[in-house]
């Protein structure tokens, strides 16, 4: 998802609804294949279906709320939300938004950690954003593709050429690998990991 789009809140809503609908759906024994297999992703990960479904909730209000604020398109401020934690991405010219955006996602329920990533005194130009997108495909092409990386338990976020990363590792080797792949993209100049490392 670009962050251009995370301000449409139509899609998370979808989204979720089409989840907490082919949940019940699966209980019956249908499914539809493209569904199924988001479903069937979702319940792969280590936060589970449940978990992901909770992640949605969370990150449709968080939406809702900066629509109804009034942020605006150009501000480009994304959230992205694992385990109740929001992660705070994309780049804004006015503090007070920043501020203010991590105001009100601490008024969602539910929300266990703010973690603000925006960069202040910035903007994203079309070309950055484009830029930043084809990062974010290189750093999740090489994790998919790397056997020792549990792939799908990570988020990627690419800002200016600041790589975000959150999710659960499974081990600390695990996420020194994520962190290597993400640093050896062309354009790369930081990588910022809000991983967890998984707690046996």
């Amino acid at each position: 998802m670009t962050r251009l789009t995370k301000f449409m809140l139509s899609a998370p809503v979808l989204l979720l609804t089409s989840m907490l609908a082919l949940s019940s759906i699966l209980s019956g024994c249908a499914a539809v294949v493209g569904a199924g297999a988001t479903v069937g992703v979702a319940a792969v990960q280590e936060r589970g279906l449940k978990g992901r479904v909770s992640d949605l909730e969370i990150e449709a209000q968080v939406l809702e709320k900066f629509v109804k604020a009034g942020f605006k398109l150009t501000s480009t401020i994304g959230a992205e939300v694992y385990e109740g934690r929001v992660l705070l991405t994309g780049a804004s010219t006015e503090t007070k938004i920043t501020d203010q955006a991590v105001k009100l996602v601490w008024e969602v329920d539910g929300v266990k950690a703010v973690l603000n990533e925006i960069q202040v005194g910035k903007n994203s130009g079309i070309s950055d954003i484009a830029q930043d997108s084809w990062i974010t495909a290189q750093v999740k092409s090489k994790m998919t593709f790397d056997g020792d990386i549990f792939s799908i338990n990570y988020v990627v976020e690419t800002v200016n050429g600041t790589v975000y990363l959150i999710g659960i590792a499974q081990n600390e080797a695990e996420h020194k690998r994520a962190k290597q792949h993400a640093a050896s993209v062309k354009f790369v100049r930081n990588v910022i990991s809000h991983v967890r490392v998984k707690n046996y």
